[in-house]
């Protein structure tokens, strides 16, 4: 009986055992976590950032208003006497349109007005709820906080 060489390798490795992947896509995991950990914390400080710029503007547009109506706006007449002219007293001596619409902070909810302010009574106050949504809580943000 004769016995051929085989021209046969032997089987070389062709694929990745089911541990090596498993480990990858943990070690694909832990990076992702951290990346996505970070990022949440980079958008709350946006939020914050954002009611900042969004106080400046109010304060252009108030600023502008009382230009031209000659005092700020009332507190029961609020910041919507920016996008619409007040119809009750006192009415403003000129008015033009400030803003498009009354704005929303960055978690959805519109600005409280105050005249006079609770620190400064000598001047407004713009106030965010903050990220909860209600007010008068502790992450109330004010435009009088300094």
């Amino acid at each position: 009986m004769k016995i051929h060489p085989s021209n046969h390798t032997p089987r070389s490795r062709a694929g990745f055992t089911l541990l090596e992947i498993v480990i990858v896509l943990g070690i694909i995991g832990i990076i992702l976590g951290g990346i996505g950990y970070r990022m949440i914390g980079s958008l709350e400080s946006a939020r914050f950032k954002r009611v900042e710029g969004d106080f400046k503007t109010l304060d252009s547009a108030l600023m502008q208003y009382r230009l031209l109506a000659g005092q700020f706006p009332t507190q029961s007449q609020g910041l919507e006497a920016l996008v619409a002219k007040p119809s009750g007293t006192p009415v403003p001596r000129k008015w033009t349109q400030q803003l498009r619409e009354a704005p929303a902070d960055p978690w959805g909810n519109i600005y409280n007005y105050r005249f006079p302010g609770k620190k400064r009574a000598s001047e407004y106050e713009i106030i965010s709820k903050g990220p909860d949504g209600i007010e008068n809580t502790q992450d109330d943000i004010s435009s009088q906080d300094e």
